[in-house]
């Protein structure tokens, strides 16, 4: 009988949390680039890599805020407070844009963006083991094409999600999760339906 051991990968998927609070501390450009190294061997049908990234640091976060200043100009951002998300994505040390080249095959557009999902997982606890903090984000404004246009995603392209990342400044506890139990439906049978 196959019994899962509480390895290392458990506790790290286990102990992940999605960071909201960050320190101010630079994160280093090479670190990034490190983890997306190892983050791209999600499984992806094909080997298609259907990816892209736009990373925003330093004074390159000022592209990404202007992209949402515009948007709140157009009267497309769908929050109370624009100014405090202005300020939190100028606070938070590194943006991370992650896209997926779409396709209108439909197969082809969902094994894409499970795989590109798989990626961003994988850069997540790939990340938390070494200390660093992220969130990945799917604020509406993400579907925007004058947003897209702004920070430099083509037509053909779909944000898949912004990862905001950066050291903690505070860790979230633990939400309960619904053991596998509850979910699943075993056939082990061949029964007409």
């Amino acid at each position: 009988m196959l019994k899962v051991e509480e390895s290392k990968l458990v506790e790290t998927i286990k102990s992940r949390r999605s960071i909201k609070k960050f320190k101010r501390d630079p994160i280093d450009k090479e670190a990034i680039i490190d983890l997306l190294n190892d983050a791209v061997w999600a499984p992806n049908h094909g080997v298609r890599e259907p990816w892209r990234f736009l990373l925003f640091m330093g004074e390159g976060k000022e592209t990404i805020v202007e992209a949402l200043q515009n948007e709140g100009q157009r009267g497309k951002l769908s929050t109370k407070n624009p100014d405090n998300l202005i300020e939190r994505y100028r606070h938070i040390p590194a943006h991370l844009v992650v896209v997926m080249e779409e396709s209108d095959k439909k197969k082809v557009w969902e094994e894409d963006f499970a795989a590109t999902s798989a990626l961003i997982q994988n850069l997540q606890l790939l990340g938390w083991e070494q200390g660093l903090g992220m969130i990945w984000k799917t604020n509406q404004y993400i579907n925007s094409s004058s947003f897209c246009e702004d920070i430099g995603v083509k037509e053909s392209e779909k944000i898949v999600g912004i990862i905001h990342m950066g050291y903690p400044e505070e860790i979230p506890k633990a939400q309960d999760r619904t053991k596998a139990e509850e979910k699943i439906t075993v056939i082990n049978k061949k029964e007409r339906l």
